[in-house]
This record gives C-alpha cells, sequence and structure tokens, in this order.
C-alpha cells in the first residue's frame, strides 16, 4: 500500500505547527497503524528528514498513550480500539490520512503528535486516599460486595486515562474520565468513606485544568477505547449536588 500522509508538525510547545504532507510506502495491510507510523519514521531517517514523533508505550490497547486523531476520529474509524490497535487494513491503498494529536487547551501539544496530559494525574491526585487496613492482604471473599456494585467499579475502573473523551468533545470536557474514576472508587467500600469529599476536590481539579463543561454531546462514549457509558458522568452530577 501507499498512502498520503496528513502530518501535524510542531517543533515545539509555544512554536506554531502545521500540516506536512508524508509519503507512506510499502505499507502491509496487517501492520499495526503505529507500525505503520515506525516504518514511515524509518524512511524519514534515511532521507535526513526528523521522525514524527508520537506517543506509544504498551501496543497491547492498555495504556492509552498511543492517543491520536486519524481523519478527525480520536483513536481512528473503528470502534472499541487503541490507536495502537488500528490496523492498516481499514485503509484503502492511495487513501489520504490526516494525523493529528489531541486538541485542548488542557491538553498542550509538546512535539508533533505528543501532548502534556498530566492534568489526568493531577485530578488523580486530587482524590486522594482511599480507607485501606494495613497489615496482611485480607482473603479475597473477606469483604463481601454485591455483583452489581462490582461489576460497575470494573466497568469504570476499564478507563485507561487516554483523553479520547477530551478530544473528542466540543467543549473539551474530561466528565467521562473524571466520573470513571470518582466511579470506580465510589462503588467499592474501601473507596465510599472518603467519596463526597473525592467528588468535590475531583470536580474542583478538573475545572481549574481548564477543561470544558458536559453539554451531552455522548462523543466521549462513542470513541472511548474501554466504551465506558456516560452513566457516570449523571452519577457523578448528582453525587456533586448532594455533597
Amino acid at each position: 500500500m501507499e498512502l498520503t500522509l496528513h502530518v501535524w508538525r510542531q517543533a515545539g510547545p509555544n512554536l506554531p505547527g502545521k500540516m506536512e504532507i508524508i509519503r507512506a510506502k510499502g505499507i502491509s495491510e496487517d501492520m499495526s497503524f503505529l507500525e505503520m507510523l515506525d516504518k514511515v519514521n524509518e524512511d524519514l531517517v534515511v532521507e535526513g528528514v526528523e521522525p514524527i514523533h508520537f506517543d506509544h508505550d504498551c501496543r497491547e490497547g492498555i495504556c492509552g498513550t498511543c492517543s491520536l486523531i486519524i481523519n478527525g476520529i480520536a483513536h481512528g474509524p473503528d470502534e472499541g480500539i487503541t490507536t495502537c490497535q488500528l490496523h492498516m487494513r481499514s485503509f484503502q491503498d492511495n487513501d489520504s490520512i490526516y494525523i493529528e494529536p489531541w486538541r485542548s487547551r488542557a491538553f498542550p501539544v509538546i512535539k508533533d503528535l505528543v501532548v502534556d496530559r498530566s492534568a489526568f494525574e493531577r485530578i488523580i491526585q486530587a482524590g486522594g486516599f482511599v480507607s485501606v487496613n494495613a497489615g496482611a492482604a485480607q482473603d479475597a471473599n473477606a469483604i463481601l460486595i454485591p455483583k452489581e456494585d462490582a461489576d460497575t467499579a470494573m466497568d469504570a475502573a476499564s478507563c485507561i486515562g487516554c483523553g479520547a473523551c477530551v478530544a473528542s468533545c466540543p467543549n473539551g470536557s474530561a466528565m467521562l474520565f473524571v466520573s470513571a474514576k470518582i466511579g470506580h472508587l465510589g462503588h467499592l467500600p474501601q473507596g465510599k468513606i472518603e467519596h463526597k469529599r473525592r467528588v468535590k476536590a475531583m470536580v474542583a481539579q478538573m475545572d481549574l485544568e481548564g477543561f470544558g463543561p458536559c453539554s451531552n454531546h455522548f462523543e466521549c462514549e462513542a470513541v472511548c477505547p474501554k466504551e465506558i457509558s456516560v452513566k457516570f458522568i449523571a452519577k457523578m452530577n448528582r453525587d456533586f449536588i448532594c455533597c
């Protein structure tokens, strides 16, 4: 396959950026999207051109580091996957592909396709601790948790913090991410004691970081690679009002 890539290139956070056209040659349909970028970068290095900077880590759909806007969609055209799980068979020979970083005031561009997502870390830090007894670990069945609560907590815990929800929201809202983190702990006994304080603190930090409000477009749910439901946003809003 041969492809025409329109890639966002930006030398630094305080420098202007632009879309640059790069021709990708010798691409196999069995390659992942990141493997395609690896091949393109190898060719750029041979040509004496600076390679495209992009984030990646596990390449197994677990860490969320590989976040890219591909043809206007977070993580690309396939549903329920991260960028590293997207394969080139989803495209056709001679396609034009537009590749951009997350677009959000709270996610400033570091270089090319790499953005600073440390705002998410500060929101999690604002959530504080959970009440867990010190000492040896308890038996798995020592604390009885209703199956519905356990399942809901696991659904929320599947959030990998990639930021696709923010990049796709017209308001740049982080409500799905924050509500998932709150919902994960809020449905377990260890997290219920500080739940009210955690809701207030994490929402306050989210606002401080410059994320926008939720206006129920549901774009976040549509692009979430772990398909987390917006029901967590509704629950967080109820908890916030009741606190």
